[in-house]
């Protein structure tokens, strides 16, 4: 008799459980929402690298202008995301130390901002690229330049594992990437792409693959900004102007702000 009543005092508090803690069983609609938290700017270049020369400039300090600025409006309009810059003088952090920078402070976007140039001074426009390798050839002298920056590094051989960057068949460890950020970084350049063609007026030559080593390792979704050609004399005397870096440099807050509300909603 005396078991009996157990059995059914025990049978009450099991049916009873999910009434006295429903409140503290997760479910998905508890889980917590993601909230883009920390971002790493790259300012491309500097130190003993100056990148593209211009007639009047230097690449590594338009980037680093520019670069700062992006900083700062976010620090001001998003006060809970979190700043961290690769270089904020004229230092020289590795091609390999720049994603480092990203994957230990576990970063949730990293944004590296480049200057371009080409042998043709009447190319213009700005350019935003993603990892990747789908037309290769047609952007294999960017690639090229961009990687290139290694070999002013001592032990470079060592440290990149025989990578060259002039060799093409160097860049078929790239196909191994992860596609695990692809898409939110394709949704993060274009925007910066449409900010900058219908907000500032620049020409946009889109959104491109590339296998660039910055935008290798590091385990977030990242992107690569070129914003315009220094080799064209009249894009070059915009990105020098304090109006051009305000204006590039917003666009490229605006599109950061509108990528952190998007992906936030989900």
């Amino acid at each position: 008799m005396e078991r009996s009543k157990n059995k059914k005092f025990i049978i009450s508090l099991i049916l009873l459980i999910p009434f006295v803690f429903g409140g503290f069983i997760p479910n998905e609609t508890m889980m917590p929402a993601f909230r883009m938290k920390k971002i790493v700017l790259d300012a491309g270049h500097g130190g003993k690298d100056p990148g593209n020369l211009g007639s009047k400039s230097r690449e590594k300090d338009i980037n680093l202008a520019v670069t700062l600025l992006v900083g700062k409006y976010i620090e001001e309009n998003l006060p809970d995301v979190e700043v961290v810059y690769t270089r904020k003088d004229d230092s020289f952090p590795t091609l390999k130390e720049r994603p480092q920078i990203a994957n230990n402070n576990k970063a949730d976007l990293f944004v590296s901002i480049h200057s371009n140039s080409a042998p043709n001074r009447s190319a213009y426009g700005t350019e935003t690229f993603v990892m990747g390798t789908k037309h290769f050839e047609a952007n294999f002298d960017i690639v090229k330049r961009e990687n290139s920056v290694i070999l002013l590094e001592e032990n470079y051989e060592e440290n990149y594992e025989g990578f060259d960057p002039a060799s093409p068949e160097s860049y078929m460890m790239f196909n191994l990437m992860s596609k695990a950020f692809f898409e939110n970084s394709v949704t993060l350049a274009d925007q910066i792409e449409t900010q900058f063609k219908d907000r500032v007026g620049r020409k946009s030559r889109g959104v491109k693959q590339g296998p660039f080593y910055v935008l290798w390792t590091p385990s977030m979704p990242s992107v690569l900004v070129e914003l315009g050609f220094l080799s064209n004399s009249n894009e070059e005397r915009f990105l020098m102007s304090k109006t051009g870096q305000e204006y590039m440099a917003s666009a490229i807050f605006r599109s950061i702000r509108d990528y952190k509300n998007q992906i936030e909603s989900k």
